[in-house]
């Protein structure tokens, strides 16, 4: 009878079927988590990128525009609808026009508030963050979270050195 049990035993120690399978099941979660992380990270920096761009347009609008903050609604518009007038959906969810900050800034590095001809503007994004599709804190159970703040941030040159002729206004 020892031997019988002793041979199975052998047998059992040399038997590989299902080993794959518990290989599988090993792998699996990792290779999830990898995919997801790429595609949270493809979704920020979508994220960033447009904000980028929309940041751009808007400093590039702002360079030839009246200096005095008539067209900052304008600006606002173009980055977060991407036309002047302000219709449709924002270009992103959740970006509304308080989420663009205008600033005017003299040679010297400082902020204009009233009048004169600013040096260089600056449009950025401000209190705009990226929402995870992976809620991470409920499947971890603590507090652990993927929002992070997206900031891009543009500076130009004014390129008018004259006040502009008086235009109408935006939309």
């Amino acid at each position: 009878m020892c031997n019988h049990l002793l041979r199975r035993l052998v047998c059992f120690k040399r038997d590989e079927r299902g080993v794959q399978l518990v290989e599988f099941a090993i792998v699996l979660p990792i290779v999830i988590m990898l995919f997801a992380a790429a595609g949270e990270f493809g979704r920020y920096f979508y994220e960033y990128s447009t904000l980028a761009k929309g940041s751009r347009v808007a400093a590039r609008y702002l360079t030839t525009a009246d200096s005095h903050g008539n067209d900052d609604p304008c600006a606002k518009n173009l980055v977060v609808y991407g036309n002047l007038g302000g219709t449709g959906s924002p270009i992103l969810t959740g970006l509304t026009p308080d989420n663009v900050q205008i600033t005017r800034r003299n040679s010297a590095g400082g902020v204009i508030t009233g009048g004169g001809i600013p040096y260089s503007v600056t449009v950025d994004i401000i209190n705009y963050t990226h929402t995870s599709v992976l809620d991470l804190a409920r499947m971890t159970n603590s507090s652990s979270t993927l929002a992070i703040d997206v900031k891009p941030s543009v500076t130009m040159h004014y390129l008018l050195t004259q006040p502009p002729i008086a235009t109408a206004p935006c939309f």
